[in-house]
């Protein structure tokens, strides 16, 4: 049986010197081990395949009883790691909050675990007869939030 954490190490040996970073590692009940790897701007198949030939050079035999899937964390997958919200800044996310509301706006700070979207609200100003709408900050932790992940605009 191959060990998660031996395939991490041997990802992040991989990942040095690229500016790659690794997303998750998934050992699935039917042996399969699925790498997931993202960058700021995207996954090449090529380097794909160049981590998963490095992996199965290093696991050599042991990897005979698994199956090896190496790939991009996808787009539209809620965020797993820090780093995907960083890369993401300036761009609209979803936010599925604990309590299961979805808010949608810009993601404009990432701080530690703390992150800030921008939502746009209406609001009674002072002066005006109707709402109107203003952006509003809203800071939320990673680690207190069902999930967030990145929105495609086709527009």
């Amino acid at each position: 049986m191959i060990e998660k954490n031996v395939v991490k190490t041997l990802v992040e040996e991989w990942l040095q010197g690229n500016e790659y970073f690794l997303v998750d590692v998934i050992e699935t009940a039917d042996d399969r081990i699925v790498v997931e790897i993202d960058h700021a701007d995207g996954v090449w198949i090529e380097d794909c395949a160049d981590l998963s030939r490095f992996l199965q050079e290093r696991l050599g035999e042991e990897l005979d009883n698994y199956e090896l899937e190496v790939g991009s964390a996808g787009i539209g997958q809620p965020f797993k790691v820090a780093q995907q919200y960083v890369n993401h800044i300036g761009k609209t996310v979803e936010v599925l909050t604990n309590d299961g509301k979805k808010i949608q706006g810009v993601l404009t700070k990432v701080e530690g675990e703390l992150f800030t979207v921008t939502v746009q609200e209406k609001q009674h100003l002072e002066g005006k007869k109707r709402p109107v709408m203003v952006d509003v900050e809203k800071e939320y932790n990673m680690n207190e939030v069902k999930s967030v992940k990145y929105l495609l605009a086709f527009k």
